[in-house]
């Protein structure tokens, strides 16, 4: 019965603690939010025209360079960049980061009408390269339906949007903080109950 709990509360331990984590590999860490969400975001509805945010974190754990580009997998391009560092399918590129650099981007996007009535994912590359050894990361990021509708809602700018630490001090911990006061109480109660 021992083995059972410790094995049960590891899985939940490691569990809470990748949704904190995000991607990452041995050379850095990557965290994304899709209007305000962590990534990856399913289940979502847009309009043609209708804004959305995307940023994008990068912690490096190496001296060395990192390459980020946000992309649609499909031939036909859904989306727009309103506001941003880059276009779509542009390279961005970090060259002689140091260990713990990070940098935060973010892109006001909007879908452009050119494919509607099916999903449009938004995918992230990047790229952490040392000595010429690269380490990618590679996901999506939300994968929204394209309505075929006009939105007439206001544009918002990233002076109107929250920073990713906001939103991740609000919405990352609680998941695994509810998963390992969870496992601490059912280690608790079969304790008690074997006693």
């Amino acid at each position: 019965m021992n083995r059972k709990r410790f094995f049960l509360i590891s899985i939940i331990l490691l569990l809470s603690l990748h949704m904190v984590a995000g991607a990452e590999n041995e050379y850095g860490i990557v965290r994304a939010w899709f209007n305000g969400e962590n990534a990856t975001v399913n289940g979502i509805e847009l309009k043609i025209g209708q804004p959305i945010e995307v940023k994008v974190e990068l912690i490096s754990k190496i001296d060395g360079n990192a390459y980020l580009e946000l992309n649609e997998p499909g031939v036909t391009k859904g989306f727009e960049v309103i506001e941003g560092p880059s276009k779509l399918e542009e390279m961005l590129s970090n060259p002689k980061i140091t260990t713990n650099w990070t940098q935060t981007y973010s892109w006001i996007l909007k879908p452009n009408g050119a494919w509607k009535n099916g999903n449009a994912p938004i995918n992230l590359f990047v790229s952490f390269s040392k000595k010429g050894n690269q380490k990618p990361i590679q996901f999506t990021i939300a994968n929204p339906y394209i309505l075929d509708e006009q939105y007439s809602g206001a544009v918002p700018t990233r002076a109107t949007t929250a920073a990713p630490g906001e939103t991740q001090s609000k919405e990352a911990p609680f998941i695994p903080a509810v998963f390992t006061v969870g496992a601490l109480i059912m280690a608790w109660r079969l304790r008690r109950e074997r006693s």
